[in-house]
């Protein structure tokens, strides 16, 4: 959704759903949460694992490959942003104090 809210997108179809800036909140909100709690989760073989900044970026870094396979290189880099998107994201989601709203600064990666 970071993406193409950097594009000017309000919304974002993501999985046949329309996705917004709310979603996006919750979404990092409970990462940031989950990080300093210190929260364990499961991954797909059972195994737990702490919610860690470092476990954070890989899964980041995870999910955008497999975006970047869904979309192809020439619009993952030339229009979605994965760089920025993927700095705003770890910006708000893993800062040592909470960020009131996603979209504050994200403002500043408008053109």
């Amino acid at each position: 959704y970071i993406s193409s809210w950097l594009r000017g997108n309000g919304a974002a179809g993501i999985y046949n759903l329309m996705e917004d800036a709310a979603t996006a909140e919750i979404s990092r909100s409970q990462v940031w949460q989950w990080v300093r709690h210190e929260t364990e989760i499961a991954d797909d073989s059972g195994t737990k694992k702490k919610v860690t900044p470092q476990l954070v970026r890989d899964l980041a870094g995870e999910e955008l490959e497999r975006i970047r396979g869904e979309v192809g290189d020439e619009f993952f880099f030339s229009e979605g942003r994965p760089d920025e998107s993927r700095a705003l994201f770890e910006q708000v989601a893993l800062s040592d104090e909470f960020i009131e709203f996603l979209t504050l600064p994200a403002y500043e990666h408008l053109p």
